[in-house]
Formats: structure tokens, sequence, C-alpha cells
């Protein structure tokens, strides 16, 4: 699996056929709930551009960590922390791959407020009957992409995000279930992920 650009995104859930009726969300209920996660843990199913699926495991903990471990056979670490998204595929060996955080649509979701009202910054509000989509991106570096978000309500639950990035490029995440849970600081410790690495 070769990594380019920022590759994670969140999945769709499958919605149980006893749920009960769903409404629209509006931008301001969306944004309190991801306000609202601190840390929260899943595993996914990731659907890649080309095709293929990886699944792993991820974390993350707001405002501005995440981690994705992927399960053999990759060998891969996606982390995202100090402002930036450190790629490690122990396949290929070498350098991490690095890239700003805010040159991705992943930026918003880890912002320390996320605001999905402010100006210019969804593209895409709609529901389907069971679920809300909201489409975002960062209003100051629209060109940097954008990322889909996919919420069922009673109680809200993020069920998937897709990432298109700068280059038309989209990657989907399948969440198991999203739970907020404790986490340790150390899972997001950038320097110490690359050490084991090498």
């Amino acid at each position: 699996m070769r990594f380019t650009g920022f590759i994670a995104a969140l999945g769709i859930g499958l919605l149980s056929a006893g749920q009960a009726a769903a409404d629209k969300l509006s931008l301001n209920e969306v944004s309190n709930y991801l306000n609202g996660i601190r840390t929260a843990a899943s595993d996914f199913t990731q659907i890649n551009g080309d095709g293929t699926i990886s699944t792993g495991e991820l974390a993350l903990s707001r405002p501005g960590k995440m981690r994705f471990d992927y399960n053999p056979p990759e060998q891969a670490l996606v982390m995202a922390g100090r402002g930036t998204v450190v790629i490690i595929d122990k396949k290929v060996g070498g350098v991490p791959e690095t890239y700003p955080l805010n040159q991705t649509p992943l930026s918003i979701i880890l912002a320390q407020n996320v605001n999905l009202a402010q100006q210019g910054m969804v593209v895409g509000h709609s529901f389907d009957g069971t679920a809300t989509t909201v489409t975002a991106r960062d209003p100051r570096r629209p060109e940097y992409g954008t990322i889909q978000m996919k919420f069922t309500d009673n109680p809200v639950e993020l069920k998937q995000w897709v990432v298109t990035d700068q280059n038309g490029q989209t990657t989907t995440v399948v969440l198991g279930a999203l739970q907020k849970q404790e986490l340790p600081n150390s899972l997001f410790n950038i320097d110490r992920a690359v050490a084991e690495a090498n």
C-alpha cells in the first residue's frame, strides 16, 4: 500500500433495523458533538482511492491528535500531532513522510473549537432519512480538499468521513463504533513512535 497525501477518513457504520426515525442535525449540533469528544477509539476498515482495503485501530485525542494503527499485512502507522501528520511505513523504511496538518481536511475535526457554522466552511449539508451528511473545508485553505462526515442521531454519532484531497483522491474509513474512553498521552507521542519503528 502506498501512502500519498493524508489517507485517513472515517467510514459508514451499519444502522440497526430498529433505529428510531432520525432528524437532520443542525450544524451547531454537529459542532457541539465533535467538541464534546476528547479521547476516543474505534476499529476501522479503510477503502483507499485505488479500491484496496485496509483495517486497523483508530485513536484520537482532541484537540490536534490522532493515530491510525494498520493491521497486517500493512506495516503502517499514521499519526497527527504538533500540527503535523506523520506517515510511517515499516515496509519502506527510511524517514517518515510528514505533512502539515492544516493542509489536510482532518484539521477541521481536530481543531480546538469546531465551528461548522462559520462562513465558507460547509459546502454541503443534507439528510437522507437516516443520517445527516456535512461536507466541509477550511475556508482559509479550500485548495486542500474537503471532508464529508456522516452522522446519525439519538444519540449523535459520527459514522463516516470521506476525505477528498487536493488531487481529487478520496479515502473512506468505516468505523466499528467510536467509543469515548480514556487514552494514555504516550499513545500520541510521535517521537516515540518513530523511534520504535526504526
